[in-house]
């Protein structure tokens, strides 16, 4: 296997033989099943008469656009408070999102009530991080009709978490804002992830005014570097603008970063940029597509991709990382998780109970769904809105194989929450429910 082709963050066994060749980690007769199957998925049907989301007011709620022009003034720095005070409505907002549904889960029969919900209304993008395979930008954006019908569908399972995907969401601002207020008022907590590049000061009013719960400020570099142009400093601006309106609409935002072979100051500093904001931090390592993307334009010499010999590099940035978390600096990640990620780039990954495609999903952008994001280019049929196919002994023996590759953080939350001996010893402690409703500080309150 060449270092330079797949990095040593895919987890499991290195790809060998056709797997190897054609650059992507699962093992080449489940990458069959998924990418060869012989009923192939399906959009869903199109109604006769589309439907359309309602065009929110703006502003809802006008007393919260006080201060603004003091917000936009860049010389007047942004200043956190030394502790954050939630109203009781977004408390309410984070447990009707998180912790009714969970409990819910576990007292109704059946295996698929969905926790939290992928929807992908874009799968172009702005810019090309070359780590990245989730874009093509010959693809069309959600309609409104598969929109509107995806939360109706997801409101009747009694999910309540709705994270909006791409690509880059903000393609379509006005879209997104849609979507954001029809979710909010039928009682979804809403994620925003975004590369915030398009994130002007009057779409943060937008969302936010709309009900977005959090912000994902995907951020890779300060300035841009080769293949990541995902920096912070072309964005100044808007981040500040967007910590500054956090306090008057109530939303949380965090740092979502890839841990890359050439980005390790980088991810440093942003931490203390994060820490000085008052904001929290999520962490990733670069990894490989599981699955073959034809349209993946940086498979082969990728720069950003982690070989052999930046392992000790890496481990003491993960070192460093931890020694922040211990020290109170706010992250999604918990510090065995972040422990953990050393395993995951060397191979070891144990099985730990995967809940995607049970109690959570991803919904494309056509509508048609699959159990996870690294499934997304799959075309095994597991259904659409409305009607989806999920099987749980399918999705265990596939498990068994895409476990050892995988390392979400999110369903590894969902795993440590459907684990009934850790779960109930936990809740005795009273930190069960605290993971979920506050989703780690990074996300809730």
């Amino acid at each position: 296997m060449s270092t330079q082709t797949h990095p040593q963050t895919n987890g499991g066994p290195p790809p060998s033989g056709p797997a190897a060749a054609a650059g992507y980690r699962l093992d080449v007769p489940l990458h069959s099943l998924l990418t060869q199957p012989l009923t192939p998925r399906q959009a869903p049907a199109k109604p006769a008469k589309p439907k359309t989301l309602p065009t929110p007011v703006f502003p809802q709620h006008p007393e919260l656009l006080a201060g603004r022009e003091t917000d936009l003034d860049d010389s007047v720095p942004h200043v956190p408070p030394s502790k954050r005070h939630w109203r009781a409505g977004h408390v309410y907002r984070t447990a009707r999102g998180w912790l009714f549904p969970y409990l819910r889960s576990r007292v109704l029969p059946g295996d698929f009530h969905p926790l939290i919900a992928y929807l992908f209304t874009e799968w172009k993008c702005n810019l090309d991080c070359h780590y990245c395979w989730a874009f093509d930008n010959r693809v069309k954006g959600m309609t409104e009709d598969v929109g509107r019908r995806s939360v109706d569908w997801l409101h009747g399972t009694g999910c309540r978490v709705l994270a909006l995907m791409g690509g880059e969401p903000l393609l379509r601002p006005q879209y997104i804002h849609k979507i954001i207020a029809y979710a909010a008022k039928k009682g979804f907590w809403v994620y925003l992830p975004t590369n915030a590049r398009l994130l002007r000061p009057e779409v943060t009013d937008w969302v936010a005014d709309a009900g977005v719960a959090t912000v994902n400020f995907a951020v890779d570099a300060v300035d841009e570097k080769p293949g990541l142009p995902k920096a912070l400093n072309p964005v100044r601006k808007n981040f500040n603008y967007l910590c500054k309106r956090q306090y008057h609409y109530g939303y949380s935002i965090f740092f979502n970063m890839n841990i890359c072979r050439h980005n390790h100051d980088d991810i440093r500093q942003l931490t203390e940029i994060a820490h000085d904001n008052g904001i929290a931090t999520d962490y990733h390592l670069n990894e490989s597509p599981m699955l073959e993307q034809s349209h993946f334009q940086h498979a082969r010499e990728n720069e950003t991709y982690i070989r052999r010999e930046d392992w000790e590099r890496v481990d003491e940035l993960i070192d460093w990382i931890i020694e922040k978390k211990r020290a109170g600096y706010r992250m999604v990640d918990s510090v065995q998780r972040l422990q953990e990620m050393k395993q995951f780039m060397r191979g070891q990954v144990d099985p730990w109970g995967c809940r995607a495609g049970q109690n959570s999903l991803i919904i494309r952008v056509d509508g048609s769904l699959a159990p996870c994001f690294p499934m997304y280019s799959a075309t095994y049929d597991w259904g659409t809105i409305e009607h989806q196919r999920f099987d749980t002994a399918q999705l265990g023996e596939m498990k068994k194989t895409c476990e050892r590759t995988c390392f979400s953080t999110l369903n590894s939350i969902l795993a440590f929450a459907y684990k009934d001996a850790k779960t109930i010893t936990y809740a005795l402690r009273g930190g069960a429910t605290h993971d979920l409703v506050h989703s780690t500080k990074g996300w809730g309150f």
